[in-house]
């Protein structure tokens, strides 16, 4: 059993930046690749960004974000963040970290075992 933890969110303007957490406790984190998700009123939960087993791994992103957003993970600190700049509205959800039992990224929400509670982000024209 893996629990996750996100944390960051927020209200920002437009053009602004976050940074979100998640803090994994339980099994062994560093067998996990991990995954950040988002949804909004309304809409199906959409991939984000994913990252292999490493800290070093490949990284993935949704192409609504490329470019604007990075996934990192500290495995030390059993941790993955997700810096979130050049923020627009559209960007508006709750956020979810998923972790899954593989050392590869899926884009698909179905294929994480493991979901945090979510952390909502709001951004405002």
């Amino acid at each position: 059993q893996v629990q996750l933890v996100e944390s960051g969110g927020g209200l920002v303007q437009a053009g602004g930046s976050l940074r979100l957490s998640c803090l994994a406790s339980g099994r062994t984190f560093n067998n996990y690749a991990m995954g950040w998700f988002r949804q909004a009123p309304g809409k199906e939960r959409e991939f984000v960004s994913g990252i292999r087993v490493w800290s070093g791994g490949n990284t993935y992103y949704g192409d609504s974000v490329k470019g604007r957003f990075t996934i990192s993970r500290d495995n030390a600190k059993r941790t993955v963040y997700l810096q979130m700049n050049s923020l627009k509205p559209e960007d508006t959800a709750v956020y979810y970290c998923a972790a899954r039992s593989s050392a590869a990224v899926t884009t698909t929400a179905n294929g994480y075992v493991f979901w945090g509670q979510g952390t909502q982000v709001t951004v405002s024209s």
